[in-house]
């Protein structure tokens, strides 16, 4: 008898893994099939670029095919070679250049930017030939650059990446070079993360936001440009796969299911249909007549353990979900541990709702701030996974940038951002901190404006509009030059959920109040010198009752100061005192506190103070430029 039921149900598993298997290599083939329909060479093109298809959003994005293996863009009058597609962008090579140069003429790449493309800020810039070096960034240097040979070249005699934004600006052609007596340059896409340069011009891609309705799938996100102004992309979200657009394949739903990688209906239920599978049932049809009584006797007898679920099985699946969902850097959590000491209480910079951020050097030396994010369950690590990659993909000199995340640790995912030379804001306010005196009002009053700046920028210029939900000055890093990168956003918070209006909702608009509200204890914490703001409204009654000095860092020496600076400090005073008082009610949004911010910092006098970058990107070719009427060169940091 006990043969009769191992031979069911080897039989019963034959049958299991045939119907399957051909699922899966038919699935994936359609997937492949409707994904790439046209060629060229070795270049598999999707929508929105096509070469003869006509259901494309826009004649733009027609590429043209040269003796079936090279591959044009064709930009106005220019025709560029494509060298490799990205999710973003495509990567061309000079126009009209038939061999690798080492350099090219400034004017030789003359596109800036139209609807549709744009020079990427992912470009890192080598510059020859220039009179004044003052524009050269060291940084850069530490980037793999190949040669026309592939090898690296060695060092740069000027490194400048755009994403630098201190003298290329987005939509400006290369020849604002000119202005320092460069004569050539080359150039190399490098995508963050990484420090691999690809030789060639990287151009951004996105269709205009007044022709986007309706032109993204279900299941797809609307994702902001970067550097084409008012334009959008489609993107799957989680779970699915394809070009996430309407007229192309649209999401498809994708799983990992007996160790390999489903489409589609294989992802809810199995096809038993096909005529391959129907002839092997047939064959096996009358031994699974005679043992199945038997068997489903012996299953029944079984039914504590038939069940069952496999834990190690189940987590094994979900951690190659969730690899696929993390599309920036996988660290692994073993040299995470050895960078931060294993996760020491004195590696600690700041413990929030969520979790906390720990300091580390990795082992290229590099110094990097892990923010260890607790969840709950799956459901949790999916949308701390998501909100990664929305921050991952928006540029900003005042975002900490998003170097990559751990995801083997179950449910305890690690973000890791880069950490900047000067630690955080925090340590500087601290009273036993030995930096204090090096934090000057001036700097304090940038680094406000700063942060107002790029909350509001989040706020109102991204959409789905981005809160931090838990604003401290642990999470406000500074650089070398004193200048902010914000970090620890609360990565689990209902407001960030992406694919919601979450302005348009009491979610949305509760976050926005809190983060006001947030900004404003904040504020008294520059102006006190301390962390310990526990009682806002004991602070509050000294600022209202005309005892501002009373709280003041005695390290600002306000009797020392001239007048428009003690005029300036009971100004953002008078600040705090409105976010605390009616941020979460409303009455004042993070544009009124920003706006307000910039204006005292345009209005301070300062003859040691130089000019600089440091609030210009924040409202660039945006409408908030408009509102608060801040000139590009009006702004001085020290």
């Amino acid at each position: 008898m006990l043969s009769l039921y191992l031979t069911s149900f080897i039989l019963l598993s034959l049958l299991h893994q045939l119907t399957i298997s051909y699922s899966l290599q038919e699935s994936q083939r359609q997937c492949q099939q409707m994904q790439f329909n046209e060629t060229c060479g070795n270049f598999n093109i999707s929508y929105p670029f096509y070469l003869n298809n006509s259901s494309s959003v826009s004649t733009a994005f027609k590429l043209s095919c040269l003796n079936s293996t090279t591959l044009y863009l064709n930009i106005d009058t220019q025709r560029y070679r494509v060298l490799e597609f990205f999710s973003d962008g495509l990567l061309v090579d000079f126009p009209d250049i038939t061999s690798c140069r080492q350099y090219n003429d400034l004017n030789s790449f003359g596109f800036g930017r139209n609807e549709n493309f744009a020079v990427s800020v992912d470009n890192v810039i080598g510059l020859y030939d220039c009179e004044d070096s003052s524009l050269c960034k060291a940084d850069c240097e530490t980037n793999n650059l190949p040669g026309c040979d592939g090898n690296s070249k060695g060092s740069l005699g000027c490194c400048y990446p755009l994403s630098d934004h201190s003298v290329w600006q987005v939509g400006d052609g290369f020849s604002v070079f000119s202005k320092f007596g460069c004569r050539g340059f080359s150039s190399w896409a490098v995508s963050r993360g990484t420090i691999s340069g690809k030789r060639g011009v990287k151009l951004e891609w996105a269709i205009p936001g007044n022709k986007s309705e309706g032109v993204c799938a279900s299941n797809a996100i609307v994702v902001n440009a970067t550097a084409v102004e008012a334009a959008v992309r489609c993107s799957c979200q989680d779970g699915f796969e394809g070009d996430g657009f309407a007229n192309g394949i649209g999401c498809i739903k994708s799983c990992i299911k007996d160790g390999q990688e489903g489409y589609g209906k294989d992802c809810f239920a199995e096809r038993k249909s096909e005529k391959e599978v129907v002839i092997v049932a047939g064959v096996l049809a009358p031994a699974f007549i005679i043992t199945s009584l038997f068997a489903l006797f012996c299953l029944l007898k079984r039914s504590g353990k038939a069940g069952a679920f496999d834990h190690e099985q189940g987590h094994f699946h979900s951690t190659i979900s969730f690899r696929k969902a993390c599309r920036t850097r996988l660290f692994t959590y073993q040299e995470l541990d050895v960078a931060t000491k294993g996760f020491k209480d004195g590696q600690k910079l700041v413990e929030g709702t969520n979790g906390s951020v720990y300091a580390g050097v990795i082992r290229d030396g590099s110094h990097v701030a892990v923010h260890k994010v607790q969840c709950e369950n799956e459901r949790d690590l999916i949308q701390v996974l998501s909100q990664v990659e929305v921050l991952s993909a928006i540029l900003h000199r005042n975002l900490a940038r998003l170097l990559g995340c751990c995801i083997d640790s179950e449910y305890s995912p690690l973000v890791v951002y880069e950490y900047p030379a000067n630690g955080t804001l925090e340590d500087h306010l601290r009273q036993n901190s030995e930096h204090k005196t090096g934090l000057d009002w001036y700097k304090r009053l940038i680094i406000a404006a700063e942060t107002a700046s790029v909350l509001a920028f989040l706020q109102y210029e991204i959409f789905p509009p981005i809160f931090h939900h838990e604003l401290k000055s642990g999470y406000i890093f500074l650089d070398e030059d004193y200048s902010i990168k914000i970090a620890g956003f609360g990565l689990l918070s209902t407001g960030l959920e992406i694919g919601s209006n979450s302005c348009n909702n009491h979610e949305g608009l509760q976050s926005q109040q809190n983060d006001v509200y947030d900004f404003g204890v904040l504020l008294l914490e520059i102006i006190t010198g301390s962390k310990h703001v526990d009682q806002p409204s004991v602070t509050l009654q000294k600022i209202r009752s005309g005892k501002l000095e009373e709280i003041l860092d005695p390290t600002l020496y306000y009797h020392e100061q001239p007048i428009f600076r003690r005029e300036q400090i009971e100004i953002v005073a008078d600040l705090a005192t409105r976010c605390l008082l009616f941020g979460r009610d409303g009455k004042i949004g993070m544009i009124d506190v920003a706006k307000e911010l910039i204006n005292v910092t345009k209005e301070s006098i300062d003859g040691g103070s130089k000019r600089g970058p440091a609030l210009e990107e924040t409202f660039s070719n945006s409408s908030l430029l408009q509102m608060i009427s801040m000139s590009p060169d009006s702004m001085h940091v020290p």
